[in-house]
């Protein structure tokens, strides 16, 4: 089988502010906003890790055949801090990336404060 040239693929990490705090405590929502984004991209999850802590922010992991969405939310800051990742080995991903990421942006009605892309 011919493969192209190997690309570990693009790593995108962001910083938001969002305003409306009851998103940044609501961990099934984005669990729920997640399974939705991950059908509307066709991304394949391997498993789900929920952690809701004593003053209602969240952490959630989410593995991907090959990648991750990881959210941390600060609801007492008004941020939320979100990492995904996939893995470039068939296609190159970079654009599906920041389709998914702007789909998160707007979900959270969120303002950019960090975003950094890291090519690996």
């Amino acid at each position: 089988m011919d493969l192209p040239p190997y690309s570990p693929g693009l790593h995108k990490l962001v910083t938001l502010h969002v305003d409306q705090i009851s998103k940044l405590t609501d961990s099934g929502g984005f669990v729920a906003v997640t399974n939705s984004i991950l059908e509307k991209y066709g991304l394949e999850k391997v498993g789900v890790v929920v952690h809701d802590f004593e003053n209602d922010s969240f952490t959630i992991s989410f593995c991907l055949k090959g990648s991750h969405i990881f959210i941390n939310t600060q609801p007492e800051y008004k941020q939320l801090t979100l990492d995904i990742y996939l893995s470039n080995y068939f296609q190159d991903n970079s654009e599906k990336i920041r389709d998914v990421m702007t789909d998160y942006i707007t979900y959270f009605d969120a303002e950019i404060i960090k975003d950094f892309e890291i090519n690996r």
